[in-house]
């Protein structure tokens, strides 16, 4: 299979996609003329032409909501926030409005719309700029939430997404989108709410999606390396559906587990898991779950400050060690 970047997987789903289907369509800022802010939608101007890539003006609440009323007549719009944080002016579109319409018309209209883009710090962006939505949008009944963790994950989820009937949250990470990885040239599609077991361990179950994923596969490997400790690591690939399941039977074969996020701790996707794990696999845990979450602050703009927020793989380690009382 050949090695993509991240960013070319998502541009190679789109497009498929647009050639599959002709209601399908992107807009959003900078998308066309600039071939996209972080170059995801390079080239689909020129093949699909101005009227299916759209460029946007600085108005989130107002195209996320001519997507909305698009989806509603049989479109299937692919709408780009440069920045989830700017999703928030649109929050009434993407949380009162988007994942409402079907339930309340009585399944008379439905609203085929994905809401795509950064999530999260990402390379210094500042407060306002750093938001990590995954627990915003993941309490919202109505939404689908996914977070890929390679490009194999991100063509296969955003296929899935564009051809979903729900709307879909589609969460990316600027510091990811140049990372290279295998992507099939035949084309294949990802299900929603299937976890995948990036790397198999007895000593410990890890939760972690995203970019918290590669971390904590770091931390696995030098717990492996220094201490010969098995961590097992565990990708939701999507938080709404959450594949309780998977990480219910890795914990009852580890007996730990920790999750990993780049959001805040209170009421983040950790805590669900870890409500969820105690109610339902109470009996299977030695210990109590430890949630890894950025520190409870708003995100610095410095470098330095920045990464002693975020989790980090030194952080991650130890947290494994104090799961499973490691005192080594």
């Amino acid at each position: 299979m050949p090695e993509i970047q991240m960013r070319e997987a998502l541009n190679q789903a789109m497009c498929e996609e647009m050639q599959r289907d002709p209601d399908v369509f992107l807009i959003g800022e900078e998308v066309a003329e600039y071939d996209g802010a972080y170059k995801v939608s390079q080239g689909m101007l020129a093949k699909f032409g101005p009227m299916r890539v759209v460029d946007a003006p600085i108005s989130e609440s107002g195209f996320a909501g001519l997507g909305v009323g698009a989806a509603m007549v049989g479109m299937r719009p692919i709408i780009e926030f440069m920045t989830f944080s700017f999703s928030l002016v649109a929050f009434d579109q993407v949380v009162n409005n988007a994942p409402k319409i079907r339930h309340m018309s009585g399944g008379q209209l439905k609203v085929p719309i994905v809401f795509r883009g950064i999530s999260g710090p990402g390379q210094q962006l500042g407060a306002t700029h750093s938001w990590t939505v995954d627990a915003l949008y993941t309490h919202v009944p109505g939404l689908k939430v996914v977070c890929p963790t390679t490009a194999y994950d991100a063509k296969g989820l955003l296929k899935t997404a564009i051809r979903d009937d729900d709307p879909v949250i589609f969460l990316e990470n600027e510091s990811m989108y140049g990372l290279r990885g295998e992507v099939p040239e035949k084309e294949y599609l990802l299900p929603f709410g299937k976890a995948d077991i990036k790397r198999e361990g007895s000593d410990c179950t890890v939760v972690a999606w995203g970019h918290c994923c590669l971390t904590a596969l770091a931390a696995a490997e030098k717990l492996h390396k220094e201490h010969g400790i098995e961590v097992e690591v565990i990708d939701p690939r999507t938080l709404r559906p959450l594949d309780m399941p998977a990480i219910m039977a890795s914990v009852q074969k580890t007996g730990y587990c920790v999750t990993v996020e780049e959001g805040y701790p209170q009421c983040g996707v950790g805590a669900e898991i870890a409500a969820q794990l105690q109610e339902n696999s109470f009996d299977y845990l030695d210990n109590s779950v430890i949630r890894v979450a950025a520190m409870d602050v708003p995100m610095p703009y410095s470098k330095p400050l920045l990464q002693h927020v975020l989790p980090g793989v030194d952080r991650v380690a130890d947290a494994i060690k104090k799961a499973i009382y490691f005192q080594g």
